[in-house]
């Protein structure tokens, strides 16, 4: 199984997860996901769009003293995840 250093829904770098990633259905570490966007084998938010994870992704680092471009430039990649690969 490949092993991601992003959070394949969000962008978020794994290693700053602190659950240390998200679960599966049946409780195995899922190292796709971070905990904040996958949880138990579902989707937290599963009728988001890649472009509304990319502003709430980037309003959440604003909110966190990220600069406007910083931010835009983090979220830039987001629909090119795999969660958004269709």
């Amino acid at each position: 199984m490949k092993t991601y250093k992003i959070c394949q829904s969000c962008a978020m770098p794994l290693k700053k997860d602190p659950k240390g990633g998200s679960t599966n259905a049946d409780g195995t570490k899922n190292n796709m996901y971070c905990s904040y966007c996958f949880e138990d084998g579902k989707f937290l938010q599963p009728d988001i769009s890649a472009q509304q994870m990319q502003v709430f992704v980037k309003d959440k680092l604003k909110s966190m003293g990220f600069p406007g471009f910083l931010a835009g430039f983090f979220t830039k990649g987001i629909p090119k995840l795999e969660r958004w690969k269709k």
